[in-house]
């Protein structure tokens, strides 16, 4: 899920989130049900569930967590969940949510828990029926949020103090920070659709999500080694395979021209107009609200000569789509399967 900024915008340096092991403190069948529909598609192999299971003293883990308070089945409340800001639990079912996360708003619209949100931010552009205001996530003014009466505030990461604020007039905050890769992803979703009461609807997303992702992975050539330039802007910040868009081209088999790069691991490192050339990638991915086309890439100096220049590899993509981690991520990783696939049949040395 991305932070509250304009899906072009690079975030810059910044640790990478660690995926999170949580702890489940009671799980009804309905919450089993879930997990299951996490796992991998005809596969039984628990190695293929990563996020799940249960270690030797018979605790289970998995990316979400329960109370003994309630039953997931039917949205029994209390919540326990543990996510990036630390534990959060909430008694009842929230009913006014405030989403100043654009990723967040998509999930819990597809996950069935729209009409519990009351207002999104000013980049909650999608689904069209979510309540955009112009609150800001990067900005956020407490009094304009709180004017809402929210009983749960959902927010990619804490700017300020806006957190803390919250916290002193009693409204639970959710921190969910963007996923690493798309396994802590698929965590994330479970994680809303047991804070919002809807763990059947989540498990459905989460299947069919899966479904989608792993026919677009299967039709993918298995061994294209096609070098990859995802260009998140034009001073060369790009996707690393530290972050969920990088694990999509690392699922395809690509290699990426960035990582040599993310020293930091920041999944977002900046590179230099010299290191892209010398790369040499076959495939330059941009986003389709940066202000240029491929030609403008095709046109600058000393890019002529660069593979994928020279074979009319730049694929263009929504931006929206390529910085939300959300359920539309299928349309993106079939059209990213699509043009790793058309690198890869272009012969060497065209």
């Amino acid at each position: 899920m991305t932070d509250p900024r304009p899906p072009h915008t690079p975030r810059g340096p910044r640790p990478p989130r660690t995926p999170r092991a949580r702890t489940l403190l009671a799980a009804s069948a309905a919450l089993g049900l879930l997990l299951a529909g996490c796992g991998s598609s005809g596969d039984d192999d628990p190695a293929a569930v990563p996020s799940a299971g249960t270690d030797e003293a018979g605790t289970t883990t998995d990316a979400s967590t329960a109370t003994d308070g309630g039953s997931a089945a039917d949205g029994g409340f209390p919540v326990t969940v543990d996510t990036d800001g630390g534990e959060l639990t909430l008694e009842e079912r929230p009913e006014r949510i405030v989403s100043l996360s654009p990723a967040a708003t998509e999930i819990l619209f597809a996950i069935g828990a729209g009409d519990q949100v009351v207002a999104a931010d000013e980049f909650s552009t999608y689904p069209e029926q979510a309540p955009t205001t112009d609150l800001s996530g990067f900005e956020p003014n407490v009094e304009a949020v709180a004017a809402y009466e929210p009983d749960l505030v959902v927010v990619a990461y804490d700017p300020g103090d806006l957190v803390a604020s919250l916290d002193a007039l009693d409204i639970p905050v959710l921190v969910d920070a963007p996923p690493v890769d798309v396994e802590s992803g698929y965590d994330d979703i479970a994680a809303y659709g047991l804070l919002t009461g809807h763990v059947d609807e989540t498990a459905d997303v989460v299947a069919q999500m899966r479904s989608e992702m792993e026919e677009a992975y299967a039709a993918a050539p298995q061994d294209a080694d096609v070098r990859v330039y995802h260009e998140v802007d034009d001073t060369f910040f790009a996707a690393s395979s530290n972050s969920f868009i990088g694990s999509v081209y690392a699922e395809l088999g690509a290699e990426n021209v960035a990582d040599e790069a993310d020293t930091d691991a920041s999944g977002y490192p900046q590179l230099t107009e010299e290191a892209v050339v010398a790369a040499d990638p076959e495939l330059i991915v941009i986003t389709d609200e940066i202000g240029y086309g491929p030609e403008d890439v095709a046109a600058r100096p000393g890019w002529s000569e660069v593979t994928a220049v020279r074979n009319d590899a730049i694929v263009v993509v929504d931006a929206d789509i390529a910085s939300r981690w959300g359920p539309r991520l299928p349309q993106l990783v079939q059209t990213l399967a699509d043009a790793v696939a058309e690198a890869a049949a272009v012969p060497a040395g065209r």
